[in-house]
């Protein structure tokens, strides 16, 4: 990001001493700003970024580059500053309507790409604990997404790379544990279909093999045997190193069968395409 390197500490510091002049005392907000640059007022808001314990602090001074100095060069960066200055205070409300109103009143400029993703970090950084809610979590997927296809060749995509398959594996998480929940209680219809979610839309993620693992638990107990040796025999053949074939392979030999596929069942269909490479 361009902004945030501009200016220097030393001239931020002497713009300080002005500034102080009108603020009435240390941490009151200044009573009129009328009487200073843009670019005074600006290099304030980067000292108190800089330098106070509430990132908070520094949004008054942007926003009133941007009230005073309106369509300058200097409220253009005043207003990702604000989106900048909001989600390092963690109010990712108020973040992600900064940055939208950057993206939508510079589309073009070029720090439209850190503004898009500020928006899609202030949803990724409220991914909650795995029991609660994933609408934030989709909504992270989908503005990471939007960076990586808009702005790909720049540091900010590679980053949301790496939070999009990091979101992506909390979801295959979450599908693991209500899959896991219903196991436990013994509703195996239920639990196969969270596991087969992960095994179908999230086989990229680590919670692949345990799907696997537990689909064979779960279709053995309905007494699908076919469907149960199909899935160790998926899991065998992708993964026969993690612990989790282990256990389905000892799980399918106490009952006398092989992983092996059989039958004609989806998970036939998805060995037939993953490991035969037969898609039709």
């Amino acid at each position: 990001m361009t902004v945030i390197r501009s200016g220097s500490l030393v001239a931020a510091v002497l713009s300080l001493g002005l500034l102080a002049g009108c603020s009435g005392g240390a941490g009151k907000k200044p009573e009129s700003f009328e009487n200073f640059t843009a670019e005074e007022i600006y290099k304030r808001g980067e000292y108190e970024l800089e330098n106070s314990r509430r990132p908070k602090d520094a949004v008054q001074y942007f926003t009133e580059v941007e009230r005073l100095y309106p369509y300058s060069e200097w409220a253009k960066r005043a207003l990702i500053m604000q989106a900048y200055s909001y989600h390092r205070a963690r109010d990712y409300e108020e973040a992600r309507g900064a940055a939208q109103r950057f993206i939508d009143t510079y589309p073009g400029d070029e720090d439209a790409a850190y503004a898009k993703y500020l928006l899609a970090l202030s949803y990724y950084d409220q991914i909650d604990e795995i029991g609660r809610d994933q609408g934030l979590t989709f909504q992270a997927l989908q503005s990471l997404r939007e960076v990586i296809e808009q702005y790909p060749d720049t540091e900010y995509a590679r980053s949301a790379i790496l939070k999009f398959d990091l979101a992506f594996d909390h979801l295959a998480a979450k599908e693991m544990e209500i899959g896991r929940y219903y196991l436990k209680r013994g509703h195996y219809t239920a639990a196969i279909n969270r596991f087969r979610v992960v095994v179908e839309e999230f086989q990229t993620t680590s919670h692949t093999p345990e799907a696997l693992m537990r689909l064979t638990e779960a279709y053995l107990a309905l007494g699908l045997n076919d469907e149960a040796q199909t899935a160790g025999a998926i899991l065998g053949h992708n993964f026969q190193s993690s612990p989790f074939y282990q256990d389905a392979f000892a799980q399918l030999r106490g009952r006398g069968l092989q992983a092996e596929a059989r039958g004609d069942s989806w998970l036939t269909r998805v060995y037939r395409q993953v490991i035969q490479g037969k898609w039709l």
